[in-house]
């Protein structure tokens, strides 16, 4: 989830845009909105390029196109200098060269913003069951472009159609079929970036461990991906799903059973749950038929009580639109291309990693910090896999790290109305606290698509570049010690001079060996 205080690379939770922060010094801010002006000489259209004092209604517009928490638009936020709006990569490159000429900053509030929401197309080879897709594309769009060329293929990806690529493929990108397929970043195979000294480069150009970095290691730090190669997945024509509620004791019980069973269950099979207002919701993909599913869910499931009532059977399109709104099953699949979100709601949202499965008497105390008021909910996302990828490759062939051991992960969400002050509320920061006991330790750890400054922040050392110490307070939660390490001396590599840079961006560690 996106962050206040100027953190202005949003990443993944449901609903946001693809954006990128450039930084450039208050004294300079001035010049380089000079040079953004004057940059048709390096390809990037004057009309491309909205400054805060313009015109403030344009600029406030333009803006919120990208804005996916109405908290980025509350009085006393941030905003940046100017928004450029690119349409395609020498737009994106004369923006950082610009940035390059007029200095960058010690303080994260000074910055500019490249909207990449125009850099959006999707284009598939079915013959190879290969796409490219640009950042600026959501995973709605990549979904249905994919199952409308060919629909036997899919991607693994997150469920809200909202969501732009370039953010969620940066953090690791976890969905319903990332059990027996992995997750995005696992079946990404090329990808186009522009570094922090303008270059355009792929991942032949950038080397072994750049391309490494931007599979997961938190996209607003190793330049502007600008698009995607990725493999696409084969999928029956016909899927299952099925929604089931659980109340009061019901819903211990099942959620108690779920931990150590959705992980073992096949691969074909992913089972969420959504716990909110004392009630669990189980959201389930099944990759094949109702009457495949049925003997499975009542040999090793039967606390659920599923029935084939319950079965839902759909094209895997249609599936994700069915998960995504609760079971609306008249909900057209065209929905999916909408790319506008609801901004009647502020939200917060924090994680965990549970490795050893919560007991039944621990449930029943956690149960009641969801009321029914309906403030907060929590989703716990299965891990596992017997023979699929998400826990089968090892901790560091990419950036996220969280794969041997974990059974599942949680998210936490707190929302409240934009009428009530934007502070957040104490909820989210409490039931986060009374969890610590049963989730994973030492660190605690965190996963990087749902932002948390909560965890740490970057502070910036002599020579003013970030801190590796400061970031490791919170980098080593994201990504493990090895990892973020390695996050670290890539950093150095490509962008030592911490060009690309925000509260939570991996600092650049060099060292002389």
């Amino acid at each position: 989830m996106a962050v206040s205080r100027g953190f202005t690379f949003v990443l993944a939770v449901c609903c946001y845009a693809a954006a990128v922060a450039l930084l450039a010094s208050a004294d300079a801010s001035s010049d380089f909105l000079k040079c953004l002006a004057a940059a048709e000489e390096l390809g990037l259209p004057s009309q491309l390029v909205v400054a805060r004092g313009a015109s403030p209604s344009l600029f406030t517009s333009v803006l919120a196109s990208s804005v996916r928490n109405p908290r980025f638009l509350a009085p006393g936020t941030v905003r940046p200098v100017c928004v450029v709006t690119p349409t395609n990569a020498s737009h994106v490159q004369a923006a950082v060269l610009c940035g390059r000429r007029h200095g960058r900053s010690v303080r994260p509030e000074v910055f500019a913003l490249v909207d990449l929401a125009s850099l959006r197309a999707v284009r598939v080879n079915r013959r190879a069951a290969t796409a490219w897709v640009d950042s600026g594309a959501t995973v709605g769009e990549l979904s249905y472009a994919v199952a409308k060329a060919d629909p036997g293929l899919a991607f693994a990806a997150g469920l809200c159609p909202t969501i732009g690529v370039g953010g969620h493929f940066s953090g690791g990108g976890i969905g319903m079929m990332m059990r027996k397929y992995g997750l995005s970043v696992d079946n990404v195979l090329d990808a186009v970036v522009i570094d922090a000294n303008g270059r355009l480069l792929d991942k032949k150009a950038m080397g072994r461990d750049h391309f490494w970095a931007i599979r997961g290691g938190g996209g607003e730090s190793f330049g502007i991906v600008l698009s995607w190669k990725v493999r696409l997945l084969p999928v029956p024509r016909t899927v299952t799903v099925f929604n089931i509620w659980k109340t009061t004791q019901g819903a211990v019980d099942a959620v108690t059973k779920w931990q150590t069973l959705a992980p073992a269950l096949p691969d074909e099979l992913t089972i969420r749950v959504v716990v909110q207002s004392k009630q669990a919701l189980f959201q389930s993909v099944y990759l094949g038929t109702c009457d495949q599913l049925l003997p499975v869910m009542s040999s090793r499931f039967p606390e659920l009580g599923m029935t084939r009532a319950d079965c839902r059977e759909m094209s895997w399109l249609q599936s994700t639109m069915y998960i995504n709104s609760g079971g609306a099953s008249s909900t057209p699949v065209e929905e999916l291309l909408n790319r506008t979100t609801s901004l009647d709601a502020f939200t917060k949202n924090k994680s965990d990693y549970v490795k050893k499965a919560i007991s039944k008497a621990s449930w029943e105390k956690i149960f009641p910090w969801f009321d029914v008021t309906g403030a907060g909910l929590i989703i716990l996302e299965p891990h596992g896999g017997r023979g699929g990828r998400v826990n089968t490759i090892a901790d560091g062939d990419t950036p996220y790290p969280h794969r041997s051991g974990v059974l599942y992960n949680i998210q936490y969400i707190a929302f409240w109305p934009t009428t009530a002050p934007a502070a957040v509320p104490h909820w989210i920061k409490n039931v986060h606290g009374f969890m610590e006991p049963f989730v994973s330790s030492k660190p605690r750890a965190a996963y990087v698509n749902y932002r948390d400054l909560d965890i740490g922040e970057n502070a910036v050392a002599a020579g003013g570049a970030t801190s590796y110490e400061s970031g490791r307070v919170w980098g080593e939660k994201y990504f493990g010690a090895a990892n973020f390490r390695r996050l670290a001396l890539t950093k150095g590599k490509v962008d030592a001079g911490d060009y690309f840079r925000n509260e939570q961006s991996i600092p650049p560690l060099v060292t002389t060996n």
